[in-house]
C-alpha cells in the first residue's frame, strides 16, 4: 500500500503532492498520528475459529463492508481528471462509505449520480449562513446521508509547504460547489488559503451546532474533536457521532495523535454517540488498533489520494481492497472472527 504513495510522488506536480502529503508548520503532529500506531502493541488469541472472517459492521445504521471510510480531502482533480467522481466508484465497488468533502472539484450531486455506495457530506458552517444552508438542503436532496461538521478550522492553520509552493489551483480546477450555489468563484480566490479568509468563521461556538440541527433531520457527526470534554460537550448537544480528528497535522502542530487521544473520547462518550477517527491509517494492523481503542470505523484520506494519482479509480479501489485484505488477515491472527470479537482486550498494557 506505502508503494502507492512513491507512484503519487512521482506522477504529481511538487506543489499539488506537496498539499496533499504536507501538515501545519514543522509538521510534528502529521508525523506523531503515523508514529502512535508503533507505539501500540496487539495481544493476539491463540485457538480461535477463523477460518471465516466478516469484517462488515454499520455506521449511523447504515452497512458497510469494512469500519475502513474514505475521508473528506480537498481537490481531488490535481491527483486525477476524473477526481471525487472516482474515488466515489471506487467506495461503491468496495461497498464502503465516502465522506465527500465541500472543497471538492465536482458538485455533490455529480458525486451523488456516480456514486454507488452510500455517501455523507463533510461541511463548513460559513459567515454566510446561506451559503451553508444551500450546501445543506443540496447535500439532502442529493441522498447523502449524514452531515460531518469538521470543527477544528476557525482558521487555517500554517502550511509551510504551500507557502513555499506558493500553492494555487491550476486553471479549470474549482470550488464546483460554490460555483453551483451562485458564488463568486472567482471572489474566492485561488486557493483554499483564500477561500478560508473569506468564508472560514472563527466565532464558532456551540451555538453553531444547536443552528445546524435546527436546519437538518440528517444525522450530525462533528470531526475534529480531541478533547475528552469536548466529547461530552458534544453528546450534550445531540450530535450522533464524533469523529476523533487533527485535520491529519494540517491545523496545530503539536496537537496530541489522534490514536492516543481516542481511547479518552470514546470513555467520554459512553456509548451516547458513535466514535470514529483518522490519522495516520496506513495498515490494516492500524485499522484493528483503532477499533480495539474504541472507534467504530476509520477514515483514511491520503492512500486514497495516491491511488487515485497512481491509477484512478482502479487505484483507489485497489487501496481499499488492500486495507479488506490486510485487517482480514490481522483479525484472524488475533482470533478475531468478526468485528465485535474488537476490543480493548485485544492491546497490550505497559
Amino acid at each position: 500500500m506505502l508503494d502507492f504513495e512513491v507512484i503519487a510522488r512521482e506522477r504529481l506536480e511538487r506543489a499539488f503532492y506537496d498539499y496533499y502529503a504536507g501538515g501545519a508548520e514543522d509538521e510534528i503532529t502529521l508525523a506523531a498520528n503515523r508514529g502512535a500506531f508503533a507505539e501500540v502493541f496487539l495481544r493476539p488469541r491463540v485457538l480461535v475459529d477463523v477460518s471465516r472472517i466478516e469484517t462488515s459492521t454499520t455506521l449511523l445504521g447504515t452497512s458497510v463492508s469494512m469500519p475502513v471510510l474514505i475521508a473528506p480531502t480537498a481537490f481531488h482533480r490535481l491527483a486525477h481528471p476524473d477526481g471525487e467522481l472516482a474515488t466515489a466508484k471506487a467506495a461503491g465497488g468496495a461497498r464502503t462509505l465516502m465522506v465527500a468533502s465541500t472543497i471538492a472539484t465536482y458538485t455533490l450531486e455529480e458525486i451523488a449520480r456516480v456514486a454507488t455506495g452510500p455517501l455523507w457530506y463533510q461541511l463548513y458552517v460559513y459567515k454566510d449562513r446561506s451559503l451553508a444552508r444551500n450546501l445543506i438542503q443540496r447535500a439532502e436532496r442529493a441522498g447523502y446521508r449524514a452531515l460531518c461538521l469538521t470543527v477544528d478550522t476557525p482558521c487555517l492553520g500554517t502550511r509551510e509547504r504551500d507557502v513555499r509552493n506558493r500553492f494555487t489551483l491550476p486553471p479549470g480546477i474549482l470550488m464546483r460547489n460554490f460555483e453551483a450555489a451562485g458564488f463568486d468563484v472567482a471572489s474566492l480566490g485561488d486557493s483554499f488559503h483564500s477561500y478560508a479568509r473569506r468564508q472560514l468563521d472563527c466565532s464558532l461556538t456551540w451555538d453553531s451546532v444547536a443552528w445546524l440541527r435546527s436546519e437538518t433531520k440528517l444525522p450530525i457527526l462533528l470531526k475534529g474533536i480531541i478533547a475528552a470534554e469536548d466529547a461530552t460537550l458534544a453528546v450534550q448537544h445531540g450530535v450522533d457521532g464524533v469523529i476523533v480528528s487533527n485535520h491529519g497535522g494540517r491545523q496545530l502542530d503539536g496537537t496530541e495523535a489522534t490514536l492516543r487521544a481516542l481511547p479518552r473520547v470514546v470513555d467520554a462518550v459512553q456509548g451516547r454517540a458513535e466514535v470514529l477517527m483518522d490519522g495516520g491509517v496506513r495498515r490494516g494492523t492500524d485499522v484493528l488498533k483503532a477499533l480495539a481503542l474504541g472507534a467504530r470505523a476509520v477514515l483514511v484520506g491520503r492512500p486514497c489520494l495516491w491511488g487515485l494519482a497512481a491509477a484512478g479509480e482502479e487505484g483507489v479501489g485497489r487501496v481499499l481492497e488492500m486495507f479488506r485484505q490486510e485487517l482480514t488477515l490481522a483479525m484472524a491472527l488475533c482470533g478475531c472472527p468478526e468485528i465485535g470479537a474488537i476490543d480493548r482486550s485485544l492491546i497490550a498494557s505497559d
